[in-house]
């Protein structure tokens, strides 16, 4: 009984010596992976907490406890998180895609990027139809292009699709009078 007493009060004083130096009894997720006692000024500590076990496991797989250690040295301290989250990052895409780790995923989301930008393109195109076909026209005739032939004289053909007031296709003289290219009202400068 006075040994598990003496035990206890053993513990006791350890613990408070643990929590008063501000040193968490836990081993962080890298020394406890790696099997080594983890020191108050341990380098992995603030950056792979002991509920994080996996994203150790996958840095330590990937670049090497050893290197990583090394890098964390020389960058400067309020650097090391992002350094860190950066390496954890590419050591769980390399783990998905060997080959072409994080480039890999990043081509996909350009990919991905691009097709939507299409799709977009389309249907805003879409859009612009739907719209002129609902928006009242603002031309009392059907648009003609007007043309000189040879002989000088002018030929009208054709509708004109889109007026201004749909996509900003221009249509030449659509208001005008046809005149016989003396660049007077109806001309389109030989168009």
């Amino acid at each position: 009984m006075k040994k598990t007493l003496a035990m206890e009060q053993r513990l006791v004083t350890l613990l408070y010596m643990a929590s008063s130096s501000g040193y968490s009894s836990s081993p962080c997720a890298a020394c406890k992976f790696l099997r080594r006692k983890c020191l108050p000024d341990c380098i992995f500590a603030p950056y792979f907490p002991p509920e994080e076990p996996q994203k150790f496991a996958n840095v330590h797989k990937i670049f090497g406890a050893s290197n990583v250690s090394k890098l964390l040295n020389e960058v400067l301290p309020h650097q090391r998180e992002d350094t860190v989250n950066s390496l954890a990052y590419e050591a769980e895409a390399r783990l998905k895609d060997p080959v072409y780790g994080c480039v890999g995923a990043i081509s996909v989301l350009q990919r991905q990027v691009i097709r939507l930008q299409k799709e977009l393109d389309a249907t805003n195109a879409d859009l612009i139809q739907y719209t002129c076909r609902e928006m009242p026209s603002t031309v009392s005739r059907p648009v003609h292009y007007r043309r000189k032939n040879n002989n000088n004289m002018v030929q009208v053909y054709g509708d004109g699709g889109f007026d201004q007031n749909c996509g900003g296709y221009y249509h030449p003289n659509a208001w005008s009078n046809v005149h016989d290219g003396d660049g007077q009202e109806g001309d389109d400068g030989g168009m």
